[in-house]
């Protein structure tokens, strides 16, 4: 798996008046039914929205350390994999965000639509899908075992680049210098920064206004 271009580029603009949640309504929409992922197997995440009068944060969690956990210890967006009751991906990422960080998104949050699928770069045979969440308070959350801590982090200075970095990762014989994001020493990288990176490509004008 290649290295994804972290260039930002201009989203298309709904008509003046619009509201911002209709606007990312708007573009997320797809009229098409969603086709099965396919993969040995399949998980769903949630990206997470805050959207406040003067900035627009987003949903993080640290991953507890765990053994045998690929993710152990991991800055991560709540979801996990899919389960024989989930009605549908989307349900599998409601599901596990309220199981994780006790966040009801069917009650509190709109889902908004879904982004380009994906698989992460350590090799882990599962596929992904992302799934993006608006709310417009913000929530108390109630932590799992499973995660650390959780933060709202404003994306203002991942979009600007200030918050740029990389990641050496390692993978067999090869190294690997991913981008990823540096927030506050906490380093996002991987399938998080790649989902997350994609969002602000994609909707980088109108995220600039918030």
């Amino acid at each position: 798996m290649g290295v994804h271009d972290s260039r930002m580029v201009v989203a298309m603009k709904a008509p003046a008046g619009t509201s911002f949640r209709e606007q990312l309504r708007r573009a997320l929409a797809d009229p098409t039914p969603e086709v099965p992922l396919q993969g040995p197997r399949t998980a769903a995440i949630a990206l997470i929205l805050l959207d406040l009068d003067a900035s627009l944060e987003l949903l993080l969690i640290e991953r507890a350390t765990r053994e045998g956990d690929p993710w152990s210890g991991h800055m991560a967006l709540p979801g996990g994999h899919r389960e024989a009751t989930d009605a549908d991906l989307g349900a599998t990422a409601e599901r596990e965000t309220l199981e994780e960080v006790g966040l009801d998104l069917r009650a509190h949050g709109e889902r908004l639509g879904s982004l380009s699928d994906c698989a992460p770069i350590r090799g882990v045979p599962i596929a992904v899908r992302p799934y993006v969440y608006l709310l417009t308070a913000r929530p108390t959350l109630r932590l799992s075992a499973e995660v650390r801590q959780a933060f709202w982090v404003p994306t203002a200075p991942l979009l600007s680049g200030s918050a740029q970095a990389t990641y050496s990762h390692s993978r067999g014989d090869e190294r690997l210098e991913l981008p990823a994001w540096n927030i506050d020493g906490r380093v996002v990288w991987g399938l998080t920064y790649r989902v997350l990176d994609e969002f602000f490509r994609r909707f980088n004008a109108l995220l600039q206004e918030r």
